[in-house]
């Protein structure tokens, strides 16, 4: 809090007096994140006349930004010392990827751009897999990616699969 504080130009006393702990001020924090994903995803999705396909990849170039900012030790050290926070967080995450994700799978579905015989739902379990299972600091570092290219390359292995073939139709 020191640290904070000092950054903020502020007394730890005024600091505590809007978050009166350490977990209510990261939860603040991330409050303030998700609202900024969320806001920067539906803005996305709603700008008009772009294909499934650049739809998808803005999408994902925005969840790369915004997990960028967040350093792997952050997470590593939520998860740690805030479990509970840790899982509200990962549940987040798993509501984004659904919501925005699976409606844009579903627009990908009815332009043939994404199987028709994969339920979308299932489609979206599997990135919500890869992405619990692989985007955490202990896996990444094993596998050397980066958060970037961690998110990159689960959806590009994802979307290979769920993509149609053209040239069978």
């Amino acid at each position: 809090m020191d640290d904070i504080a000092a950054e903020l130009g502020m007394s730890k006393k005024t600091l505590y007096a809007h978050f009166p702990s350490k977990t209510v001020l990261v939860q603040a924090i991330m409050q303030e994140k998700f609202d900024e994903v969320e806001a920067d995803l539906s803005r996305l999705k709603t700008k008009a006349g772009r294909s499934v396909e650049a739809t998808l990849r803005n999408l994902l170039d925005c969840v790369q930004q915004h997990t960028a900012e967040i350093q792997p030790p952050f997470v590593r050290d939520i998860g740690r010392e805030l479990p509970e926070l840790f899982q509200v967080i990962e549940q987040r995450r798993r509501d984004l990827i659904r919501r925005h994700f699976g409606e844009l799978f579903e627009e990908g579905r009815k332009a043939g751009v994404i199987r028709s015989d994969i339920p979308v739902h299932l489609i979206i379990e599997i990135l919500l897999g890869a992405v619990q299972t692989i985007m955490n600091p202990p896996k990444l570092a094993e596998l050397g990616l980066t958060i970037e290219t961690g998110y990159s390359s689960i959806i590009g292995i994802i979307l290979e699969g769920a993509r149609s073939n053209r040239r069978n139709r």
